[in-house]
């Protein structure tokens, strides 16, 4: 029963986890424009090779649509982690999200799987992107490259003022 019924607390924390384990893309060589494009947001890709999903960043749960969840960090910045490319079209089949909208997350908690398989049947792309989606608030962005784990610290991420 350790633990059970503790409301978790945000913290402050300007780091960013890798949300799945695979290779670090830069957002501009992504398939999708409006993402290529940065319309959405300043942010990276990962082109994922195991099914586990992560918090990528310490904050609220704000939004759940399947294939994508929102995050609001403890200094305001808003996080979209976007699983696939035009995954949408899947109705959330592929993944199995363990949140609630409201709920506290800590950057690098296991909230999900995904079963890449069946996006890659559909003929869609595995990208994972994380988005940053008020980027005007955005100070700096710095993320590592190259082969990550789910959970692994890759970069941070600082808010204006």
């Amino acid at each position: 029963m350790f633990g059970l019924g503790k409301k978790k607390v945000l913290v402050s924390d300007e780091s960013f986890y890798a949300p799945v384990t695979g290779e670090i893309v830069a957002l501009e060589n992504v398939a999708d424009p409006v993402f290529a494009g940065k319309m959405m947001g300043e942010g990276f890709a990962i082109e994922p090779t195991v099914g586990q999903i992560v918090a990528p960043v310490s904050g609220k749960v704000t939004m759940i649509q399947g294939h994508a969840i929102g995050i609001k960090r403890e200094d305001g910045l808003e996080i979209l982690l976007h699983l696939g490319i035009d995954t949408v079209s899947l109705a959330g089949a592929p993944f199995n999200l363990d949140v609630l909208i409201g709920q506290e997350l800590q950057g690098g908690e296991q909230i999900g799987t995904a079963d890449w398989r069946q996006v890659e049947a559909a003929g869609l792309q595995k990208t994972t992107l994380v988005i940053v989606t008020n980027s005007d608030a955005l100070d700096s962005l710095e993320i590592k490259s190259g082969a990550i784990e789910a959970g692994e610290l890759i970069g941070s991420a600082k808010a204006k003022g």
